[in-house]
């Protein structure tokens, strides 16, 4: 009899999901780019930044937005929506909507690793409590990280978070294998990741710049979409 409930709950669980209200369907967004289409999936374990994000895109905030901010080895940041308009000479990323979002910080389950997107914010002397930018969100590519470099990212955190966190075993493989900015980790907000399109952020992240890493070519969203 015990086993048959646990049989019924399992199935009636995705209908109690939908009974409260829960939003079970993990959503994917596409980014069409100037060179090229990078399709991410949203996060339900960050429902606040997985509502706000997919509200923007539906409303169109995320079209002909720049690509304002590129690191080679690091990210790639778009979300300042002045930038749909601006001269080749501005720096850009100091404008999204006038409020933030919680912080909804789920490490070491949702870490830095290559591909992740993440959202940007203002920094810690201002931000103690860590909220998003309402729009500004970026792509995480970074580099492949060997046992020392780990352990000198790990020093870093200890400093930047006294001591709360932790890069474990798993992470640390991960980052070896596969790469990422473990120095993010735990605080920023990770809330999708990359399903297609790395190749077209490997690209991105590696055009030239100027000295505010803004590309020197424009590299552009011509459209984002909700297609799941």
């Amino acid at each position: 009899m015990k086993h048959f409930i646990l049989f019924l709950a399992t199935l009636l669980l995705p209908f109690y999901g939908m009974a409260q209200g829960l939003d079970t369907l993990r959503h994917e967004v596409l980014l069409e780019t100037s060179m090229g289409n990078i399709r991410i999936a949203l996060y339900n374990e960050t429902p606040l930044h997985r509502d706000n994000f997919l509200k923007l895109t539906k409303e169109g905030y995320y079209d002909g937005n720049l690509f304002h901010r590129v690191i080679s080895s690091f990210m790639i940041q778009t979300g300042d929506s002045t930038s749909r308009h601006a001269r080749p000479e501005a720096q850009l990323g100091e404008y999204s909507p006038d409020y933030t979002l919680p912080a909804e910080i789920y490490y070491p389950a949702l870490y830095h690793h290559r591909g992740a997107v993440a959202a940007a914010r203002e920094p810690d002397d201002v931000n103690p409590e860590y909220r998003s930018s309402a729009s500004q969100f970026y792509i995480v590519y970074g580099r492949r990280f060997n046992e020392d470099m780990i352990d000198r990212v790990q020093a870093r955190l200890d400093k930047a978070t006294k001591g709360k966190v932790t890069i474990p075993p798993a992470l640390r493989e991960a980052y070896y294998k596969k790469g990422g900015t473990p120095h993010l980790d735990g605080q920023y907000t990770v809330f999708g990741e990359v399903l297609e399109g790395m190749d077209i952020v490997q690209a991105i992240q590696n055009v030239p710049t100027d000295a505010h890493d803004r590309p020197l070519q424009d590299v552009r969203i011509l459209r984002a979409t909700v297609v799941r």
